[in-house]
């Protein structure tokens, strides 16, 4: 049996020893895959020492810690169990780390935290501090917190700045879309004039041309300027028998 009990304690001193043992707390192993237990209770510690990555079981009770450093204990993957009472905390800025990050490990690990210090706040407990406690503590927020902050805010500007291009764009466009419409009436409306005027040009000067010398006709026109709508028609009816009066009349008429 106590050749057992030393070839067990060889197999498992590697492993603590090479998590690295903090050099006033004790530590043991739980097995390969279950890490390791450290005991740091009662050891009149005023700071946190380095814990091992694989720390499973973590005892900081009974000791004189003030505060948590920001992001001491974000590495602790593994830790299941952790106790930290009868400890004289000091409720500043600089426990709003332990609050926070006790609020997502353990609530009941935090109902049993009292604050130690300042006089106001003596004996409150941890989970009960509000910012008006604490005050502003923006600037002893973890790294992590401000990057990520700064990282949102840029998404959320960004996101504006798109919502209201693209509302620009919708609005741009719908006044190109009027406009276009507006000067496709335009247009409609002053095509028919113009080709009514053509109409009236080509059928006056078809009439004028009745026979096979169409443009030639024109020197009716011009040979005689002064000539009325009779006298134009009785001149044009020389070279065209079939043209009358009535015809020129109804052409200036309809070209009127």
């Amino acid at each position: 049996m106590e050749l057992l009990a030393v070839l067990g304690c060889a197999l498992l001193l590697p492993t603590v020893l090479g998590e690295d043992c903090p050099s006033q707390c004790s530590c043991w192993s739980l097995g390969e895959p279950w890490g390791t237990g450290v005991d740091c209770s009662s050891r009149g510690l005023r700071a946190l020492p380095a814990l091992p990555r694989l720390t499973r079981i973590l005892h900081l009770h009974n000791n004189s810690l003030a505060s948590i450093p920001a992001g001491a204990l974000d590495g602790l993957g593994h830790l299941q169990e952790l106790q930290l009472w009868d400890n004289p905390w000091h409720c500043d800025c600089h426990i709003l780390y332990l609050k926070l990050w006790l609020q997502d490990f353990s609530a009941p690990a935090l109902t049993r935290l009292r604050c130690a210090s300042p006089a106001p706040l003596g004996m409150k407990p941890l989970g009960q501090l509000t910012g008006n406690d604490l005050g502003v503590c923006t600037r002893l927020l973890p790294t992590k917190c401000l990057q990520f902050f700064w990282r949102d805010l840029i998404l959320i500007a960004g996101a504006v700045i798109t919502l209201l291009l693209v509302a620009w764009a919708l609005k741009f466009s719908k006044k190109l879309v009027c406009q276009l419409r507006l000067g496709s009436r335009r247009l409609r409306r002053s095509t028919p004039k113009t080709h009514k005027v053509s109409h009236c040009e080509f059928t006056a000067h078809q009439h004028l041309s009745v026979s096979q010398g169409a443009w030639q006709d024109h020197s009716c026109v011009q040979e005689n300027p002064a000539l009325s709508s009779s006298g134009l028609g009785a001149s044009c009816h020389q070279k065209h028998p079939d043209y009358t009066d009535q015809t020129l009349n109804a052409t200036l008429i309809e070209c009127s």
